[in-house]
């Protein structure tokens, strides 16, 4: 599975485990409840799709021009660094504000919840590799115009 489907797919996935695990995450850390936690958990993801879309996007045609194929430890540990990192400079302003504590208090969580997303991530995406099959990015194979 290549292109569009696969980012489809892969996204759809990703974001439904997401939802779940960050809802019940922000409810832990706030005291506040599943539902209100739920929104910005949701919010939350949504921002994620599209810096997912973005992120992966970018990583897939960096990747496209690497001499060496695969996904070894290391791209993985970068993908997954690259991705979360740049999740968080988005993140922590919403949660800031929706969840009404400060920036360093949103950053904190934040923090909490990457732990779990940077190791989540990295076998999300194997797991899914390993189902899927790699992107035409990772084979070497050859991708559509």
């Amino acid at each position: 599975m290549q292109g569009l489907k696969r980012r489809i797919v892969y996204i759809s996935l990703y974001e439904a485990i997401a939802i779940v695990a960050a809802s019940a995450g922000l409810a832990l850390m706030t005291g506040q409840s599943a539902g209100h936690s739920g929104v910005a958990a949701v919010l939350a993801s949504g921002i994620a799709i599209l810096w997912n879309l973005t992120f992966n996007a970018l990583f897939e045609r960096w990747e496209s021009r690497q001499a060496v194929r695969g996904r070894s430890l290391r791209r993985r540990i970068a993908h997954a660094i690259g991705f979360e990192g740049g999740l968080v400079a988005f993140l922590v302003p919403v949660f800031a504000w929706w969840l009404d504590v400060s920036l360093w208090q949103a950053l904190v969580m934040d923090l909490g919840l990457v732990v779990f997303f940077l190791i989540y991530t990295f076998v999300f995406n194997w797991a899914f590799d390993g189902i899927f099959g790699l992107p035409a990015s990772a084979s070497g194979a050859v991708q559509p115009a």
